[in-house]
């Protein structure tokens, strides 16, 4: 059987890996991307000097031919599903058995004056990188549009090169549709004070031509112009499928599909950032575009393939970034505004660059969600206390646990515990257990 897969991403090559543990099939990874798979998430480190490019490549080139894994760079038009037939921008078609449909995320464009100009890229592929590495020699100033992660990645990046940089976002604070107020101020004072010209509240109306195809300077919502050399578009992902909108293949925002990850066309299956799962479980969003859930999709697609039923859980919703140099994680449910049944215990260090949330349900105190800046918490602890609905009192007596900081670095479970008694009137204690014994002994049970 021959099994081909569109993107050499995280998840066609989970997908890949997983397929060869199990079985002997041919396998065949298409990709116009790159030659070899590379850490998406690692591409900031290699314009900032902190690695190559070959040092992000998770496997040796041998790796592929070692393990039958044939690998073609190639570009796939369109897909004849009914003849189980590859279109192929390079010229013919290629044939399958099963198709594993794995392209991926686009940066979003929203019909902006001059947004398909020279020197206007996301920050999503290999050519995005290509693009500021070539246009950043003598850059004056970046525009960037968006915030979120992609947008402050971009603009650390650029900052480590001294470039100054604009950040348009429409929001009143920084990620404030994802980041709790608290924690949304605190990463826009951040920004702020790093130095880089953070506008809140404002958008782009309009990117300038110089006359030659080449960005110069963008309009924003406020009417103001602000001359620059590139503009990072970073509000925002969608699926990568517009190729496959006027195919039988069932799309919504992304490709549809079951809890097995098939789609509505036999033998063909979509995973990662471009799959949209029909039936969500509780917590999770149909689209995620994570580079964790994209594993486990290709995992479980292969099992699948090779008549290995096993239905699609990404588990409880967990994330983690970096801010600049303020770390973030996030476990459970944490939204920007908190709905009715839920209480938040929240503790922000005087320096304002740590903080410490604890979500509740106020009926019935079970443990609802983490969100940490700055400080880190276990990730198997947090999980547990939030599958098996651990009360918030015995979360709280129990925090040492879960802290993750070496044992040289100052705890703040005591802080979080004196709020907690405060709001209640209760007299709750810290239990001093802390440093790996303990974890495992909690995990045992």
């Amino acid at each position: 059987m021959h099994i081909v897969i569109i993107g050499n991403g995280i998840s066609g090559i989970s997908a890949a890996r997983f397929i060869r543990k199990m079985s002997d099939h041919q396998v065949t990874v298409i990709s116009s991307e790159s030659e070899h798979f590379f850490s998406r998430t690692a591409l900031m480190y290699v314009y900032m000097g902190h690695m190559r490019f070959e040092d992000i490549k998770p496997y040796e080139d041998f790796f592929w031919k070692k393990n039958r894994i044939d690998l073609l760079k190639d570009h796939v038009n369109a897909i004849q599903f009914d003849q189980k037939t590859l279109n192929l921008a390079k010229g013919g078609s290629f044939q399958y058995d099963k198709l594993i449909i794995a392209t991926g995320s686009a940066s979003n464009k929203f019909g902006w004056p001059g947004q398909d100009l020279e020197k206007v890229y996301g920050l999503y592929s290999l050519q995005d990188l290509e693009a500021m590495e070539k246009f950043s020699p003598g850059l004056q100033r970046a525009v960037i549009v968006g915030g979120g992660l992609i947008g402050i990645e971009m603009a650390e990046m650029f900052h480590t090169r001294h470039i100054p940089v604009t950040l348009l976002v429409r929001e009143q604070s920084y990620w404030s549709n994802v980041l709790p107020a608290e924690e949304s101020a605190m990463i826009s004072r951040h920004i702020i004070e790093h130095g880089f010209d953070l506008q809140l509240g404002t958008e782009l109306k309009e990117i300038h031509d110089d006359g030659n195809g080449n960005a110069n300077a963008v309009t924003t919502s406020k009417g103001d112009k602000i001359d620059c050399g590139y503009v990072g578009l970073t509000a925002g992902v969608h699926p990568n499928v517009t190729f496959l909108k006027n195919s039988a293949l069932e799309i919504n925002r992304g490709i549809v599909v079951n809890e097995y990850l098939e789609t509505n066309q036999k033998d063909v299956y979509a995973i990662g950032d471009c799959a949209e799962i029909s039936a969500p479980q509780k917590g999770r969003r149909p689209v995620e575009a994570i580079w964790y859930t994209g594993r486990m999709m290709g995992e479980t697609v292969a099992y699948n393939i090779c008549n290995k039923k096993v239905k699609y859980n990404p588990g409880i919703w967990f994330n983690s970034a970096k801010f600049l140099d303020i770390e973030y994680q996030v476990y459970g449910e944490v939204p920007a505004k908190a709905p009715e049944y839920l209480s938040s215990l929240y503790w922000e260090h005087v320096d304002g660059k740590k903080s410490i949330r604890i979500n509740y349900h106020k009926d019935t105190n079970e443990i609802l969600g983490f969100n940490l800046m700055g400080i880190r918490y276990r990730h198997e602890v947090c999980e547990k206390w939030l599958s098996k609905k651990t009360k918030i009192e015995t979360v709280l007596q129990n925090l040492s646990i879960a802290n993750f900081d070496p044992e040289f670095y100052k705890e703040y479970e005591k802080e979080i515990i004196e709020i907690y008694n405060k709001q209640t009137g209760k007299n709750l204690s810290l239990k001093k257990k802390r440093g790996l014994s303990a974890v495992l002994e909690f995990l045992k049970k």
